[in-house]
């Protein structure tokens, strides 16, 4: 079993950027897969970004691609994503995920674990 808390969403204005972090709990987060999901207002969730658990390998939505990074660090049990020069199509609840199998990464039924979410807003 592993909780995730996500934190470091908030207010930006359009150019700016955020890091978002996502807490796990456990001892076993080294072992699991990891992505990054968003919704919009009145939209479905969609995927942003996706990384392997060995971090040889990661995935981005095209929109996000040269100004997304996802990253994690194993020893503090924490994954991130920084978001570079934010638009307001950025503007969502950002949602992080772990899985113990990653077959389609880009896929959210690929997904066993979900944080509640953290809003970010941004302005033009």
């Amino acid at each position: 079993q592993v909780q995730l808390v996500e934190s470091g969403g908030g207010l930006v204005q359009a150019g700016g950027s955020l890091r978002l972090s996502c807490a796990a709990s456990g001892r076993t987060f080294s072992s699991y897969n990891i992505g990054w999901f968003r919704q919009a207002p009145g939209k479905e969730r969609e995927f942003v970004s996706a990384m392997s658990r060995s971090g040889g390998s990661t995935y981005y939505e095209d929109s996000v691609k040269g100004r997304f990074t996802i990253s994690r660090d194993n020893a503090k049990n924490t994954m991130y994503l920084q978001m570079n020069i934010l638009k307001p199509e950025d503007t969502a609840v950002y949602y992080c995920a772990a899985a113990r199998l990653f077959r389609a990464p880009r896929t959210e039924s690929t997904y066993d674990f979900w944080g509640q979410g953290t809003q970010v807003t941004v302005s033009s």
